[in-house]
């Protein structure tokens, strides 16, 4: 019986592996990211409308280029992951009042992200949509 469990667990392990590289091998299109956002920061009660902006304007393997919140905040540090067959990302962007700390992950053509400041104390969790390729 222990030979049979064994053989089993090798066989379901296998098929893990397997898997896993298959999705892995998904070819995902990064290049669905550039081009500029509208980012809808609204808080969650809608008692007013908050938009800013992102705009990605190279993709670079498993890293972007562009302006985040506003025209004039660079990018820095961007990150792709895709190893779920999803497209997650994330950055750091920043002004005179510190940097921010940006995720997001791409369903459906819609961006789903937060941004984290130390400074302002804040967490703001947003969506995305797509206004133009660049």
């Amino acid at each position: 019986m222990k030979h049979v469990s064994s053989k089993l667990v090798i066989l379901l392990i296998s098929f893990v592996a397997i898997q896993c590289a298959t999705a892995q091998k998904k070819n995902i299109n990064t290049n669905e990211l550039i081009g500029t956002w509208k980012l809808d920061m609204s808080p969650q009660d809608k008692t007013d409308s908050n938009f800013a902006m992102m705009r990605i304007d190279k993709i670079n393997k498993s890293s972007f280029d562009g302006v985040f919140y506003r025209e004039g905040v660079p990018i820095k540090e961007a990150r792709i992951n895709t190893q779920r067959g999803i497209i997650y990302g994330a950055l750091v962007s920043g002004d005179n009042s510190g940097d921010y700390n940006t995720s997001f992950y791409l369903k459906n053509g819609v961006l789903y992200g937060s941004t984290h400041s130390l400074k302002k104390d804040f967490l703001a969790v947003w969506t995305a949509t797509k206004q133009s390729k660049k």
